[in-house]
């Protein structure tokens, strides 16, 4: 129950309201407070509203509506104020609410709000006679949406009715034409039973003919071999008839004999005449010295695999660069990245490129080595050094696929060492000839 108090016109001060105020004259004196709100200083406002002073009616009503309606209750004084400013905003509401009676044009809701900011006598009937009449608006309101709702529900159900209603034949008809559909396909699967069950029965007529053709073949193949070996036996006889008739002919050929060594002569003497007319020079080479193989005393990539070295040993390299024309092939960052890894590409570059040119003047052996183009974002500046030469591989090559180019245009038989430890790179040019050694071993042989 709700107890007020504080002084107004009349003697409405004293009624009470027994109920709690309706949401909809509650939402009505909340808006009045605001409104009326903007008009008073804030010396005039209540200490916990003062910080709402500079909000907008609105946005006043949205966080301040709960803290205005406790003042309202609680604070006759500042009730009276909001009273004032109601006043001189409707001075025709509020002089028939003081007159006791209120316009009839005027909303229940409007007029239960008032009533309770201004507090006229009978201001309690007023309040409870709009809630009676809110409720009963809401009532008919609730009757009205539950009638339209229902009457809505009742056509959506009339209209599934008919959906599935169509549907329902729809079914039915792709249902009569599925049973027909599969009736056809029931009397395509008996034929092509029957169709398989021919074709197993022509087959085996097949595979019966089959085997007849393989026995009368195996029967002409036993003939064809007797008859080979009757005419190989024929052959035998033909030939040593024919052995007899040359020795006969050899008896009696001495006139032939003669005419054929005058022609040699002749050939002999035009041959003499026509290499002083040519004069050409007397014959150094022979064709058999043309041919590439292995010499007694020569030593092959092979042979020096075969001898009793460990395969991490450097002197295996000091026995490959002294074979005749070696080529040693580096795959360079494979090495540097082996052996330096910590430190800049351009200083793995130079330092490595410098050990291999006195490798080169070492041994005398042509080096070649390869890096990745992939990772340059410019074009290098670098002298080579002597006796070295430097390839970076273009975009889209990899430094493993140009070391395979270079031993593949290598001829076969001369000695190729490729340093990497890369296995698909070693495995690769072991495939093409060459000779793959790990890149600690040539590490070892720098140091």
């Amino acid at each position: 129950m709700v107890e007020t108090q504080g002084g107004g016109p009349g003697d409405g001060a004293a009624e009470v309201l027994d109920r709690p105020l309706p949401d909809g004259v509650r939402r009505k004196v909340v808006q009045i407070v605001s409104d009326g709100f903007g008009g008073l200083t804030v010396g005039e406002l209540p200490a916990q509203l003062r910080q709402y002073a500079r909000f907008a009616p609105n946005r006043r009503a949205k966080f301040a509506g709960n803290a205005m309606a406790a003042a309202l209750e609680t604070d006759p004084l500042f009730r009276q104020r909001i009273g004032e400013k109601f006043r001189e905003a409707q001075p025709e509401l509020s002089g028939a609410l003081d007159s006791g009676s209120a316009p009839p044009a005027a909303d229940p809701l409007d007029v239960a709000a008032a009533a309770y900011v201004l507090r006229p006598t009978g201001w309690v009937k007023l309040v409870t006679a709009a809630g009676e009449e809110a409720e009963r608006a809401d009532a008919e309101r609730a009757g009205e949406e539950s009638r339209a709702e229902l009457e809505r529900l009742r056509e959506e159900l009339a209209h599934a009715r008919e959906h599935t209603r169509h549907e329902t034949e729809r079914l039915r008809t792709e249902l009569d034409a599925a049973k027909k559909e599969a009736e056809s396909l029931h009397r395509k699967l008996r034929a092509a039973v029957s169709d398989v069950k021919r074709g197993e029965a022509a087959l085996r007529k097949v595979q019966a003919e089959m085997e007849a053709v393989r026995a009368e073949g195996q029967t002409q193949l036993s003939a064809a071999e007797s008859e080979t070996r009757r005419l190989k036996a024929r052959l035998g006889e033909a030939e040593a008839a024919l052995e007899a008739t040359r020795r006969a002919a050899r008896e009696g050929r001495s006139v032939e004999d003669m005419r054929v060594r005058l022609l040699l002569d002749t050939l002999l003497d035009a041959t003499q005449g026509l290499r002083r007319e040519l004069a050409l020079p007397p014959v150094s080479v022979r064709p058999a010295e043309t041919v590439d193989a292995v010499e007694p005393g020569r030593m092959t990539p092979k042979d020096i695999a075969a001898r009793a070295l460990s395969e991490n040993d450097p002197a295996i390299l000091d026995q490959l660069l002294a074979l005749p024309q070696a080529h040693l092939v580096v795959d360079g960052y494979n090495v540097t990245k082996t052996g330096y890894p910590q430190m800049p590409l351009e200083k793995q570059r130079l330092r490595l490129l410098g050990q291999l040119s006195q490798l080169a003047a070492q041994t005398g052996a042509e080096v070649t080595c390869v890096f990745d183009g992939a990772e340059l974002a410019a074009p290098v500046l670098l002298a080579p050094p002597r006796g070295v030469r430097v390839l970076f591989s273009k975009p889209g090559v990899t430094a493993d696929e140009l070391i395979r180019q270079l031993v593949r245009a290598e001829p076969p038989g001369r000695p190729v060492i490729v340093a990497s430890t890369d296995r698909e790179v070693a495995d690769g040019v072991a495939r093409a000839g060459a000779r793959p050694v790990a890149s600690a071993v040539l590490l070892k042989r720098l140091s």
